[in-house]
């Protein structure tokens, strides 16, 4: 049997969570931190009953701010990293009350000579620890990001030959030359890791669950693309045949075209899966659960041929997901894992995640349009899913709804039973709550009531997006017994 006998972690009771990627947290820096504000989220969870807190991938990314396109699809961002932390192991001092991207830089690299100089007893042998067990990784990502520094951050598929195919000398020649940098991006790795189990034994020690998110493609201009090509779609010259997208959807006429190289299956499948089961090995040690994103591409990925211009032209290739899956559940027992299965979904698709038990995905935004079989309207969930009022593809649900046709509008309200006049998003929050799915995700716009203009991300763009932020002085006084009370009411309330 596929599945394993034990209880799926979102199987032992219902649950409520919220989704808030920690960048959208506030503090000093440019984006959020795992720091002060982030503990205080957690409290805020804690004070509102909510057992859940869902967020997006954590890797390095590339200048457009993409959690979706990573430097690597194992190390995190550094821009995560708190300073205060750092200062309050001794590490740092005299922190600005506010600073930019470059100061939070320049005060990583100063807490790393601190470190090197005169290295703390209670981290150091911790420090060397990390960097043993997490090898398997982080040589080749420390020296990866050291390259990309010293080429001016042009891709490494620009690079000369000899570093681009890894040629032995070359290597050999970077490692020494570029011997201090590879330390510092090792440090900073150690410094997040150190923060985020601190972070998570806290929200733990709540009874709150951390939701993470691992994307099925890693990004061609990574550390992991560079250090096993063959474990990909690329010609001769390191450049992708087939890419990654998705055929016309809801959110696009012309399809997506992500530009993420396919994977090579069969060298994948060759190795025993043994590239997967690293990464999962990574992810599982950073959160409780974990979202697949685009699970489809398990059973069968759209797969594009790189000069196509969009993704209107691809074609279905099958995937040996049956056989990934079974040996991630050999090697990790029972998974925690939540199948994003939007989009177009076969019953191929459906037969895979049910044969290893996985909970699905419904998003409300998607339900109202007027067809009473439509698999997201709450009458059709089943508690075997995660259901949300929209995810961080979506609009916020109060933009959305005042956008919405007319006779669609109608069809909503009649449906819940709520007169116009009630104050979106709240009706749709109750019935994400009511939903019989063993888990309600609320995304933190939706429960500050934010509207136009505060989405998090619009598919298909490049632009604008990964930047939203909230202020502590946006949530109203009582919030939090609110949800509380709404928490309880629908018996998704922390025992």
């Amino acid at each position: 049997m596929s599945k394993s006998s034990q209880t799926h972690p979102l199987h032992t009771r219902r649950r409520a969570g919220i989704l808030l990627h920690p960048t959208s947290l506030p503090g000093p820096a440019p984006k959020g931190l795992i720091g002060h504000d982030a503990y205080r989220f957690i409290d805020f969870l804690k004070q509102s009953d909510i057992g859940v807190w869902q967020m997006l991938p954590l890797g390095p990314t590339h200048p457009d701010g993409s959690p979706y396109q990573c430097l690597s699809a194992h190390a995190a961002d550094p821009a995560l990293i708190s300073l205060d932390w750092l200062e309050d192991r001794s590490l740092l001092s005299g922190l600005n009350p506010q600073y930019d991207f470059a100061y939070h830089t320049a005060r990583l690299n100063e807490a790393h000579a601190h470190f090197i100089a005169k290295p703390a007893a209670s981290l150091q042998q911790d420090y060397e620890n990390f960097i043993q067990q997490q090898a398997n990784w982080l040589d080749d990502y420390a020296l990866f990001m050291a390259l990309h520094e010293f080429h001016d951050h042009q891709p490494w598929t620009t690079w000369g030959t000899p570093l681009r195919k890894r040629h032995k000398a070359a290597m050999a020649k970077a490692q020494k030359q570029h011997t201090k940098r590879i330390a510092f991006h090792q440090f900073c790795q150690f410094i997040f890791f150190q923060q985020w189990h601190e972070l998570r034994q806290y929200a733990n020690e709540q009874d709150i669950l951390i939701f993470g998110d691992l994307p099925i493609f890693v990004a061609l201009d990574s550390a992991d693309v560079w250090a096993d090509p063959q474990l990909f779609s690329l010609d001769k010259d390191s450049q992708p045949k087939l890419i990654a997208g998705v055929p016309p959807d809801y959110f696009s006429e012309t399809g997506q075209r992500w530009g993420n190289p396919q994977y090579n299956w069969p060298a994948l499948q060759a190795e025993d899966f043994a590239w997967w089961q690293h990464r999962f090995k990574t992810q599982l040690a950073l959160f409780d659960l974990l979202r697949v994103d685009h699970f489809r591409g398990f059973q069968a990925y759209w797969a594009i041929k790189a000069e196509e211009e969009t993704a209107i032209n691809g074609r279905w290739i099958e995937a040996p997901g049956d056989a990934l899956l079974k040996k991630l559940n050999q090697t990790f027992k029972n998974l925690p894992l939540v199948a994003e299965d939007l989009g177009i979904i076969t019953a191929e698709v459906d037969a895979l995640r049910h044969a290893f038990d996985l909970p699905g995905m419904k998003v409300l935004q998607f339900a109202f349009d007027g067809n009473p079989h439509n698999s997201y309207l709450p009458h059709n969930h089943e508690f075997n899913s995660v259901v949300y009022t929209g995810t961080h593809d979506n609009d916020t649900t109060l933009s959305w709804y005042q956008q919405l046709p007319e006779h669609d509008r109608h069809y909503l309200h009649n449906y819940l039973n709520t007169p116009p006049h009630d104050e979106m998003p709240w009706p749709l929050i109750r019935a994400a709550l009511a939903s019989v799915c063993c888990l309600a995700v609320l995304p933190m716009q939706d429960i500050l009531s934010q509207g136009q203009g505060q989405r998090t991300n619009t598919p298909g763009t490049t632009e604008g997006n990964w930047q939203w932020r909230f202020d502590w002085e946006q949530i109203p006084h009582g919030l939090d017994q609110h949800l509380r009370y709404l928490v309880g009411l629908y018996d998704r309330g922390k025992k």
